[in-house]
C-alpha cells in the first residue's frame, strides 16, 4: 500500500483508458484522491477487478468511458493503440463533451500527438501529450514525472488532477513537446546504462569488490540514479526491476525515427538499441533495462 498523500482539490469526473502495469495504479491514485473515475480496458476482467479494488465503474468502450468526463486519461501501447481508443465511433473523442481534455500518457510518436491534437481541436476538445518517467514503481508510489505538450490553458486544468500519481507535471511546449522530451529522457538513459554496464563488467573482470567501488564512486562525479538503484542489482545479476527491454526498444525506435526526420545524430543510441536486440535474443525481453550487462559477461 502506497503512503502517497494527496493535495486537496475539487473532485473531477474523469476516465482512464488502459489498465496495464502503469495505468492500473495511476487510475487507482485518481480514485484515492477523491475523483469520480470510470475505467476502460480491452480485457473487461481487469477493469472489473479495478472497480472491485478502487470503486468507480467500468465501461464497455472508450466512448462510453469518456461520456461526461472533465478529463480523459489514457496509457496504452503505441500509436496504433492510441488511435484505436480515440478515433472512430467507439473512440473516446466521440463521447467527450465540448471543452473536455484528453491526456495521453502513452509513450508514442510526436507525429501522432500532433495528429490527435488537431483532431481534438476540430471537435472542440483539448489534447495533452504527457508521457511519463518513473516506471511501474513510480506509478504505484504516485511519484511519476510527467512531460507535457499542449495548450497552457488545458494544461493548467489537468495538472493538479494528474498530481494524484505524480511528483512533477511540467508543460514543455506545444503539441508533441512531451513526446520529444520523453525521447530525450530515453536517449540519456540508454547511453548511461551502457556505460554503467561496461564499468561494472570491467571492475568484476579486474577482481574488484564492485559493491565497495560503487559505494565510493557513487559519491563523486560518476553518481547517477541508475548507479544508485540498479548498480547493486546488476552486480548480483538481477533484472526483474522496472522498465522492460521490449518497451525500451519500442521507445528507442521512436527516438531513431524522429532523428531521421529532424537530422539529429544518435550513434550511441543506435548502437545501444542493437545491444538491447542482443538481450532480447538471449531471452531477456522482459528483463529490465539494466540487463545490458548480460552481453558483457
Amino acid at each position: 500500500m502506497t503512503t502517497k498523500t494527496y493535495a486537496p482539490i475539487d473532485p473531477h469526473t474523469v476516465a482512464f483508458i488502459g489498465l496495464g502495469v502503469m495505468g492500473y495504479p495511476m487510475a487507482g491514485h485518481l480514485a484515492r484522491a477523491g475523483h469520480r473515475v470510470t475505467v476502460y480496458n480491452r480485457t473487461t476482467e481487469k477493469a472489473a477487478r479495478w472497480t472491485q479494488e478502487y470503486g468507480g465503474r467500468y465501461a464497455a468502450t472508450p466512448r462510453e468511458a469518456a461520456q461526461g468526463a472533465d478529463i480523459v486519461f489514457a496509457c496504452v501501447g503505441n500509436d496504433d493503440d492510441l488511435r484505436s481508443v480515440t478515433l472512430g465511433d467507439a473512440g473516446a473523442f466521440a463521447g467527450m463533451k465540448a471543452g473536455a481534455i484528453f491526456v495521453d500518457h502513452t509513450t508514442a510518436s510526436a507525429e501522432v500527438a500532433r495528429e490527435l491534437a488537431a483532431a481534438a481541436r476540430e471537435r472542440g476538445l483539448a489534447f495533452i501529450d504527457a508521457p511519463v518517467s518513473g516506471g511501474n514503481v513510480g506509478a504505484i508510489n504516485g511519484a511519476l514525472t510527467v512531460m507535457c505538450g499542449g495548450e497552457p490553458a488545458a494544461f493548467e486544468r489537468m495538472q493538479p488532477v494528474a498530481m494524484a500519481y505524480s511528483k512533477a507535471v511540467t508543460l514543455l511546449g506545444g503539441s508533441g513537446a512531451g513526446q520529444l522530451a520523453k525521447m530525450v529522457n530515453q536517449i540519456a538513459i540508454a547511453g548511461l546504462l551502457q556505460g554503467l554496464s561496461e564499468a561494472i563488467a570491467f571492475g568484476l573482470k579486474a577482481g574488484l569488490d564492485m559493491e565497495a567501488v560503487l559505494g565510493v564512486i557513487g559519491k563523486g562525479a560518476a553518481q547517477s540514479w541508475q548507479m544508485d538503484n540498479r548498480g547493486p542489482t546488476m552486480i548480483k545479476d538481477q533484472f526483474d526491476f522496472g522498465f522492460a527491454v521490449d518497451w525500451m526498444r519500442k521507445d528507442l525506435g521512436l527516438c531513431l525515427a524522429e532523428a531521421k526526420r529532424n537530422g539529429a545524430r544518435l550513434p550511441v543510441t543506435a548502437l545501444v538499441d542493437q545491444f538491447y536486440a542482443d538481450v532480447q535474443a538471449q531471452g531477456g525481453g522482459r528483463w529490465d533495462t539494466s540487463s545490458l550487462i548480460r552481453r558483457l559477461r
